[in-house]
Formats: structure tokens, C-alpha cells, sequence
């Protein structure tokens, strides 16, 4: 299998392949610790079938599905974030708007003449036929998400961990969920490729939450989850290979199997350590002394 692994590695398609899915899950990684802890895996779920209504417009009116894709998840951040921005308001605006715009999605299918191909790949991730222009794309579009990410890092995390402080310090927590929520958008793009708008908490939510169970950290856990994505995206990529099953189970196989591991065996040793320690660097700081043994 290892020697099949190494041969395909020839071929330009398992190459753009694996370029495409570095980007995506690196993306995703970051985004998903975001998304966790901010309680949007709701929203995420709106984005993903939001984008397939825009692919399915887009193939409509003659323009590429990748573009429809962005759009619709842009358009659908925008409204998301312009009506509801608090947790209680949110999942009844996420609501109202995905089944108007699941509604959208049903009527452009049936208005387009022949079987909409294109439209239902995105269903279900077709990471494998990416050409070495998605990959450029792709490329394009992390790296403006991760820079916008970038910028807006400090205070979204300050106003994830507290927004109520966040606010009363002048934190701009309404702009900040709008900002995330584009950020969301195009890390919903991206990830479609891999795993399909049906599998799409694969990689914007189990990533996070696996990384929870593992830090309390927030900058380990953004790296922790990156790991994860790319150990899911890739290992998912070359066993589709080598079996020719589909991509998106693998990666979804993988990422399952990653949480039970990181829930139930790894998790509560490694926070227990992490707990201990934060404990003798807090007495430490304030000139106690640790108790015998510790």
C-alpha cells in the first residue's frame, strides 16, 4: 500500500489533490477552534447549504460553481451577521435563512435543463479532480482569510472568551461576528472541496473539538487543530487513493475516530497534566508555596 502511495504521488491530479487539501485543512484548522468555542457549528451548517444554493445559481446562469459557492456563503454570512448577532437571535435568524435559501437551491435545480453535475459533486467533495488553477484559488482565498484572521485575532478571541467584558472595553463585538462570519464563509468554500456541503462539520467542527479535549490553551489548541485537519485531509486523501472509496469517508472515519481517541483516552490525562501545572505556575506567581509532593 505504502509502495502504491509513493507511485501515485507521480501523478499531477494526487498532487493537486494534496496541495488543495494542505490549504483547506490549514484553514479549516484555525477557523474550527474559532467556531467551537464561539457555539457557530449551527451557522457553519447554514453556510454549507447556502454555498449550494450559489453553486446551483451559478450553474444556472452559465458561471463556475466554485464562484456560485463563495457567493452564496458571503451573502449568507452578510445576513446571518446584519440580524442576528447574540446567540439567542442567531439560531432563529441561522433557521429562517437556510430554508429560504434551501428553497432558492431546489428551484434552480429544477429550472436547469440538464442534470446539474457540477452542482451535486459539491454535495459530497470532489477534492480529487481539483485542476492546478482551484488549487491557485484556493490558495488565494487562505491566504487572505488566515491574514484577516491575523489582524482581527487578539480582540476575537477577547471577545470569544468574554463578550460581555469585550463590549463594556469597547471591544466591537457586533462588527467582530460579522468579520468571523465572512471568515466562516470562506473557510466553508474551501472545505466543500474536500468533504461536500453534507459532510462540511467534519472539518469546521471536529477539529476544534477534538483540540478542546486536548489544551485549554487557545493558542496550542489553533495549532492542535490544524494538525488534526491536515492528519484527516491527507491520511483521508491517500486511503481514497489506495481503495478508491471516497474521499470524504475517510476523512470523516479519521476525524471521528481522533475525538473518541482525544475524549476518552488521551484528553483527560493530558488536561489533567495541563491543570496541574497551571496550578503550580499560579501559586508560583503569587509567592505561595505548592503542597508537599506537588
Amino acid at each position: 500500500m505504502l509502495d502504491q502511495a509513493v507511485r501515485l504521488l507521480a501523478y499531477d491530479f494526487v498532487q493537486n489533490a494534496i496541495a488543495a487539501g494542505v490549504v483547506i485543512a490549514i484553514v479549516s484548522g484555525v477557523v474550527s477552534r474559532f467556531v467551537v468555542a464561539r457555539n457557530m457549528a449551527f451557522a457553519v451548517h447554514a453556510l454549507a447549504e447556502l454555498g449550494f444554493t450559489g453553486s446551483a445559481g451559478a450553474i444556472l446562469f452559465g458561471i463556475s460553481p466554485v464562484v456560485g459557492l463563495l457567493a452564496g456563503t458571503t451573502v449568507t454570512a452578510l445576513f446571518i451577521g446584519a440580524l442576528g448577532v447574540r446567540v439567542r437571535e442567531r439560531d432563529a435568524v441561522v433557521g429562517v435563512v437556510m430554508a429560504f435559501g434551501l428553497g432558492l437551491g431546489v428551484l434552480f435545480l429544477t429550472l436547469y435543463p440538464r442534470y446539474a453535475t457540477e452542482a451535486f459533486a459539491i454535495l459530497f467533495g470532489t477534492i480529487t479532480g481539483v485542476t492546478r488553477g482551484d488549487v491557485l484559488l484556493l490558495l488565494a482565498i487562505g491566504a487572505v482569510t488566515l491574514a484577516v484572521l491575523a489582524v482581527v485575532y487578539r480582540p476575537l478571541t477577547f471577545a470569544t472568551v468574554d463578550p460581555e467584558v469585550a463590549e463594556a472595553r469597547g471591544v466591537p463585538v457586533r462588527t467582530l461576528t460579522i468579520v468571523f462570519l465572512l471568515i466562516m464563509a470562506a473557510a466553508v468554500a474551501e472545505a466543500v472541496q474536500v468533504v461536500g456541503v453534507l459532510l462540511i462539520l467534519t472539518l469546521l467542527i471536529t477539529p476544534g473539538a477534538t483540540a478542546e479535549r486536548l489544551t485549554v490553551r487557545p493558542g496550542r489548541a489553533a495549532l492542535l487543530s490544524v494538525l488534526i485537519a491536515l492528519a484527516c485531509v491527507i491520511g483521508g486523501i491517500f486511503l481514497s487513493l489506495v481503495s478508491n472509496a471516497p474521499v470524504s469517508v475517510f476523512v470523516t472515519s479519521l476525524s471521528f475516530a481522533i475525538y473518541l481517541l482525544a475524549r476518552f483516552v488521551v484528553g483527560p490525562a493530558v488536561l489533567g497534566i495541563e491543570g496541574r501545572r497551571g496550578a503550580l505556575g499560579t501559586l508560583t506567581e503569587t509567592g505561595a508555596q505548592p503542597p508537599a509532593g506537588a
